[in-house]
């Protein structure tokens, strides 16, 4: 395997931080896209919503990977929270699949995205082939984010969409927050609790990245999920398990609507997601049944 020069827009989260110390730790090299002024040479300055960054450090990539965009986290009730979660995926997004598309390199691009994408499929199995179903908020979000990403698309170059699910780590939302509840004898079903609930435990989503980044023939939609997906309900019993405690509370449907919001349609929406195209590109997972991601999460 031969090291690569990889560009990460939002390296600076937390998924973007380990995908960096990963990929270091494999003999990669890393620049940083960062709002703030440098001269380190594994950081270079960019301003997405001026369109401004630096046409040498893209042409010198192998490979552009964006993680950049608002938390998720936030007011769902909130038209700010909403613009700006919206905008910050578009646009960045948007300006390296240009600046990709200008290089005369052709880069591979990793776009980040979520499995929003495909909407509520009930009870159904959806691979990378699945259509986008529904018109929820976060649904719309990431058809305009993966939209972004088209010039790069038109110009030939490897682009992958990186439709994640939830990824479960003790220091991440949301089980940081799922874990002091389930500690407190919170822990709750979600309405009828028979959603399927699709994750992936940290390691596996970054490992399922860097096999991505090093593997060369593998381009378009690619999920990034454990090979099994529980219920919430499932989920519900395994974290509370782990923890030694017992989880007998429902939060009902009309409450979580009223609560959730714009982004109600997911947390109630089923999406029985399968890791395919990482699959039959030979991507070993490590951690392939919710029990497994709860234990990898919560050591």
């Amino acid at each position: 395997m031969s090291a690569k020069t990889v560009v990460i827009g939002g390296a600076s989260g937390f998924l973007g931080r380990h995908l960096a110390q990963e990929l270091i730790g494999r003999g990669h090299s890393v620049v940083a896209l960062t709002r703030r002024p440098t001269s380190s040479p594994d950081e270079s300055t960019w301003d997405p919503y001026a369109g401004v960054y630096d046409r040498d450090v893209i042409e010198g990539a192998d490979v552009v990977v964006n993680l950049a965009g608002a938390p998720t986290v936030g007011n769902p009730h909130s038209p700010r929270w909403a613009r700006e979660l919206r905008e910050s995926r578009v646009t960045t997004t948007g300006v390296l699949a240009q600046a990709v598309a200008d290089s005369e390199r052709r880069p591979a691009f990793l776009a980040g995205n979520a499995l929003a994408w495909y909407g509520d499929h009930g009870d159904d199995p959806v691979t990378e082939e699945s259509e986008s179903r529904g018109d929820s908020f976060m649904t719309g979000v990431c058809r305009e984010w993966q939209d972004a990403a088209q010039p790069a698309v038109d110009a030939d170059a490897r682009v992958c969409f990186l439709r994640t699910s939830v990824v479960m780590d003790r220091d991440s939302s949301p089980l940081k927050q799922l874990r002091l509840l389930t500690r407190l004898g919170l822990g709750a079903r979600l309405g009828d609790g028979r959603q399927r609930m699709a994750m992936v435990s940290l390691r596996d989503w970054v490992g399922g990245v860097v096999h991505l980044v090093e593997h060369d023939d593998v381009s378009g939609p690619v999920n990034l999920c454990s090979p099994q997906t529980p219920t919430n309900a499932e989920f519900t019993d395994a974290l509370a398990r782990a923890l030694d405690r017992k989880a007998f509370l429902v939060a009902p449907a009309f409450a979580i609507r009223l609560g959730a919001g714009k982004i109600a349609g997911e947390v109630l929406g089923s999406v029985d997601l399968r890791p395919t195209v990482l699959e039959g590109a030979d991507y070993a997972f490590h951690d392939r049944t919710v029990h497994e991601v709860v234990r990898a999460a919560l050591s």
